[in-house]
């Protein structure tokens, strides 16, 4: 199969609209955290700004946030880190009459098949043949794993099955893992089956529950809190197998992000969101592609996270692949509803497809 990144195609700026478009308006912040009237709010999409005379592109955008005109650059600022004074830019048309440009055709796909306006199973659902998406997906992988940053973003639904703990350890130890995205549950229940074979209490081969099984997950935290933190208590409990201890043993980063319901938590988890939000953002940056499995709202969270493009080291422009892989029709449909229209949905059980994807890959375990 031959396969290769959609090139992009920038907008033509020689056209007349944008040769007598104006300059961008560009208006101080009037005090901290507070953006000016008619400030312009970002897409997922590239958008580029005229200003001293030329169309000039924000390289590291985020939807729902404002254009900053900062050292000759446009920066990409969330409300609450915006200082008085920043010029932001103001403006709500997209059609270069406020000198601002949004280009949501820049990696349109050529082979887009033609076909009539009525036709049945256009949108994505769990009839879906996925066989298509699997074969891009491989192809995707195996040229981001040298060439780019794969970012998984995971609920806790892997940590309860044996077979899919081993295929995302595989994946980790295969190279197609750069970070992990997940919350206090996932850790807790990966650590809980490496330690104690089970998670929430149930066997994680057998999916019997165990006697008393309901208290292994406190257990867990509980002991990883009294080593001091996750290092530690995989040195003590010599743990050798789990997808928290495969991130560990590679060097893959991964950030816990807190919520109102955690147990515990586990030392690593951020219990102010800000915080937790500004440390995702940072992993974000620089993804090329980003799967999201079995979690609603850290896949909605990354989605507004995630442009559908990333300016490469060398200049250049790629799209980014944006995959949501949930049981759950409305997971899928929610996170574009949201706004994130270039994610890809792939509506099947999480842990059936991480040991199809790993198999695909050819890794073993």
């Amino acid at each position: 199969m031959n396969w290769s990144l959609r090139p992009y195609i920038p907008p033509d700026f020689t056209e007349e609209r944008f040769v007598r478009a104006p300059e961008a308006q560009l208006v101080p912040a009037p005090m901290d955290g507070v953006a000016p009237d008619r400030f312009h709010a970002m897409s997922i999409y590239p958008e580029y700004f005229r200003i001293g005379g030329a169309w000039r592109l924000a390289e590291e955008s985020r939807m729902d946030c404002v254009p900053v005109w900062e050292n000759g650059q446009i920066i990409v600022r969330e409300f609450r880190l915006l200082k008085k004074g920043d010029l932001v830019v103001t403006g709500r048309t997209e059609d270069a009459s406020e000198g601002i440009w949004v280009h949501p055709d820049g990696f349109q796909d050529n082979r887009t098949e033609e076909g009539d306006v009525f036709a049945f199973r256009r949108n994505r659902s769990r009839e879906t043949a996925f066989s298509r998406d699997y074969d891009e997906l491989y192809q995707v992988l195996r040229h981001d794993r040298e060439h780019g940053k794969i970012v998984w973003v995971m609920g806790p639904a892997f940590a309860f099955d044996y077979d899919a703990r081993n295929a995302f350890s595989a994946m980790i130890a295969g190279g197609y893992v750069h970070t992990v995205l997940a919350g206090n549950a996932l850790a807790t229940h990966d650590l809980e089956a490496a330690w104690l074979r089970t998670a929430l209490g149930q066997d994680i081969y057998t999916q019997q529950s165990q006697p008393n099984g309901h208290y292994n997950h406190l257990q867990t935290i509980n002991r990883v809190r009294a080593c001091g933190g996750i290092p530690q208590f995989l040195e003590r409990e010599v743990i050798r197998d789990g997808i928290i201890r495969s991130c560990v043993k590679h060097g893959v980063p991964f950030v816990l992000a807190g919520s109102i319901r955690d147990d515990g938590p586990l030392p690593p988890v951020f219990g102010n969101v800000y915080e937790a939000q500004d440390r995702m953002r940072d992993q974000i940056r620089g993804a090329t592609t980003v799967l999201c499995m079995a979690t609603m709202l850290h896949s909605i969270a990354v989605g507004n996270m995630t442009p559908s493009y990333r300016v490469m080291p060398d200049g250049t422009v790629r799209q980014v692949y944006f995959y949501c892989v949930d049981i759950a029709e409305f997971t899928v449909n929610k996170l574009t509803d949201r706004g994130s229209l270039s994610a890809r949905g792939i509506v099947t059980n999480a842990q059936d497809f991480i040991v199809t994807l790993a198999k695909g890959l050819g890794l073993s375990w």
